[in-house]
């Protein structure tokens, strides 16, 4: 009796092989560990962040693309946006991450304050945002952007408005793209982060932080109904699992650990 030959393996392809990607805020946190997880995934990941010199050690890393862009600056974000298409040929995907976690009583904050946090965490998404629609609109049309939004948008803390009021504004802008675009194949998502310990969380502002809701930092940063800690890798694999979700739009994935008080509903 003659064995039947066994069926020849199907050859392994990464999940997003071929697709160009940008990233901003790349070169620390959350932003860092997104950019290396695409690339891990077979991407080709422009990275762009103001800090030139961590920016370019990741991009040489990740055999990815270094490109200064300070997403406040219109035309900085246009000529980012011109580097990534003459180096990569075009642009597939966008990671809208760049931003910063102000703090301070909002009836005390200085104007200049609040406004200059409105310019990094809800107006750099814009400009971002509208350099990437005309790169897709120029390919043909239909392209991915993903939003770090935070769960600050759906859970205020205490002190933590000129970071969580702008915030609030990107899910809105997030959910405004998917309506005004959707038509075009430009699918949009967001990604709710919860306590991560990075560049811009530092151990001292987690440790003002726990205090404004009467914690310990290790009580703070595992406050979830896991009771563990979340780390920007973690938030970055639920970037790259919403790039493949090709049916979904306009969704908000919260990636903290569980906390009642940050689940959409």
């Amino acid at each position: 009796m003659t064995m039947a030959s066994a069926a020849p393996a199907k050859a392994m392809t990464s999940p997003l092989e071929g697709r160009r990607v940008a990233v901003t805020g790349a070169a620390s946190g959350i932003g860092r560990a997104v950019a290396r997880a695409f690339a891990s995934a077979g991407a080709t990941v422009a990275c762009l962040d103001i800090n030139e010199g961590a920016l370019q050690a990741l991009a040489t890393e990740i055999e990815g693309v270094a490109l200064r862009c300070d997403v406040t600056d219109r035309a900085s974000v246009e000529a980012a946006f011109e580097g990534i298409v003459e180096q990569l040929g075009g642009l597939d995907l966008l990671v809208s991450n760049a931003g910063s976690a102000d703090q301070g009583p909002i009836a005390d904050l200085p104007m200049e304050a609040l406004r200059k946090s409105f310019d990094l965490n809800f107006f750099g998404h814009q400009h971002v945002c509208q350099a990437a629609v005309r790169a897709f609109r120029a390919q043909g049309g239909g392209g991915t952007i993903l939003f770090n939004i935070s769960n600050q948008s759906v859970n205020p803390g205490k002190d933590f408005g000129p970071y969580g009021i702008p915030k609030a504004a990107t899910l809105a802008l997030m959910k405004q793209y998917a309506v005004d675009h959707g038509g075009e194949g430009i699918r949009v998502a967001g990604v709710n982060a919860g306590r991560i310990r990075t560049g811009l969380m530092t151990d001292q502002m987690i440790v003002e932080r726990a205090a404004t809701r009467g914690m310990t930092p290790k009580e703070y940063m595992s406050g979830n109904l896991l009771g563990v800690e979340v780390t920007a890798e973690d938030v970055a694999d639920v970037f790259l699992h919403l790039a493949q979700m090709d049916k979904v739009n306009a969704a908000v994935l919260t990636v903290d650990g569980g906390v009642m008080a940050t689940s959409l509903r």
